[in-house]
């Protein structure tokens, strides 16, 4: 990665973190979930309106380090609109992006968490909010 993509690189993620757009919590949300990362204490809670098998609306909220924050709100950017089943697709090219098993090819604005697969501590930060999204899905309300 060169220096200018390094800069935009935490230029982006910055500027998700400080003023996320999906920060919040839907009233009556068809699906919800809490998850922690106790070895950073991250905590998130993603609740989402669905209607038939469409993701109207995306909310999260909770504590977490600037790459999970980040990593939160434009999760909840690429999913909005989409069925549940594209958003599981997007999980799986995302996390095998991030876990250096793929490239961020057709990933838009989250191959900017490309980098992260250099620091495996942090592949934990950036997929929390993804797998706390999948487990929504699967409890339901």
């Amino acid at each position: 990665m060169s220096l200018n993509e390094e800069e935009i690189y935490q230029e982006h993620i910055l500027d998700h973190y400080e003023d996320p757009y999906h920060r919040g919590h839907i009233e009556h949300p068809t699906h919800h979930h809490q998850d922690d990362n106790p070895l950073c204490g991250d905590v998130v809670v993603v609740t989402l309106a669905v209607d038939g098998d469409t993701i109207k609306e995306v909310k999260f909220d909770g504590e977490g380090c600037a790459i999970s924050t980040a990593s939160a709100d434009l999760m909840a950017d690429a999913i909005q609109g989409k069925t549940i089943e594209e958003a599981r697709e997007l999980f799986r090219e995302f996390h095998a992006c991030v876990t250096g098993d793929a490239s961020s090819e057709g990933l838009g604005k989250l191959a900017v968490f490309e980098g992260v697969r250099e620091f495996p501590l942090r592949v934990k930060c950036v997929t929390l909010v993804w797998h706390t999204l999948i487990a929504a899905f699967d409890d339901g309300n």
